[in-house]
């Protein structure tokens, strides 16, 4: 198995990160992304930037941790787009494989953006595409 920084060194252009807030959720979100069930995630645009993370780019590969730090999954993202909270739609929101609706969406995000800098009607949201490159958990098993 590859470590971490293996994993890094080939791929230096690489940004990791975790999905979720708690080691329940950010399992629980793996585990849709390896069924690939969920393959899109959004963030508030304002988390991007010179002094935030690297907004994605289509082709770009990053590495998904698991809690504990350990590689998880290598995604490439295959689109990005920009869109305001109240242009959320029940498409994009099925990519995500979370959530049954949009209304199911909104009252989940909507509390995690306001603890995470807030939240408006007009806010940009970060929307990405991606697709599983290599699941590290299979090269183990």
């Amino acid at each position: 198995m590859q470590t971490l920084q293996q994993i890094i060194d080939a791929n230096p252009e690489a940004e990791t990160f975790r999905f979720g807030e708690t080691q329940q959720m950010s399992d629980r979100i793996l585990s849709l992304v390896r069924s690939g069930r969920k393959t899109a995630t959004c963030e508030a645009a304002r988390h991007y930037g010179p002094k935030g993370d690297a907004w994605p780019e289509v082709g770009r590969r990053d590495v998904a941790l698991e809690w504990d730090g350990r590689p998880a999954v290598m995604i490439e993202t295959v689109a990005v787009e920009t869109r305001r909270w109240s242009e959320m739609d029940e498409a994009f929101v099925a990519l995500q494989g979370e959530f049954e609706s949009l209304d199911a969406w909104r009252r989940v995000y909507r509390p995690y953006f306001e603890r995470s800098g807030g939240w408006s009607e007009d806010m940009k949201i970060m929307c990405e595409s991606f697709r599983v490159v290599e699941d590290y958990a299979e090269a183990i098993r």
